[in-house]
C-alpha cells in the first residue's frame, strides 16, 4: 500500500495515511531518538576500551563442555 496523503479544499496534504508497518517502525525511530538525546550527556567510553574490556571477559569465561 502506498503512503496516502488527505489533502484540503486547495490541494494542500494536511494529513498522511501510512501502512501499520511503516507507522511502527517510524515509532521505534522515534523512541530510539528520544533515548539518544535524553543520554547526549552522560559520559563516553573510547572503543579501544569497550574492545579491551571485551577480550577480558572473553579470556575469562568458562568453556563450554
Amino acid at each position: 500500500m502506498p503512503t496516502q496523503f488527505i489533502t484540503d479544499k486547495s490541494g494542500k496534504r494536511i494529513a498522511v495515511i501510512l501502512p501499520i508497518a511503516e507507522y511502527r517502525a517510524l515509532q521505534e525511530d522515534l523512541q530510539d531518538w528520544a533515548a539518544i538525546a535524553e543520554r547526549r550527556t552522560e559520559p563516553t567510553v573510547p572503543f579501544a576500551d569497550v574492545v579491551a574490556r571485551l577480550h577480558r571477559r572473553v579470556a575469562s569465561a568458562t568453556p563450554c563442555p
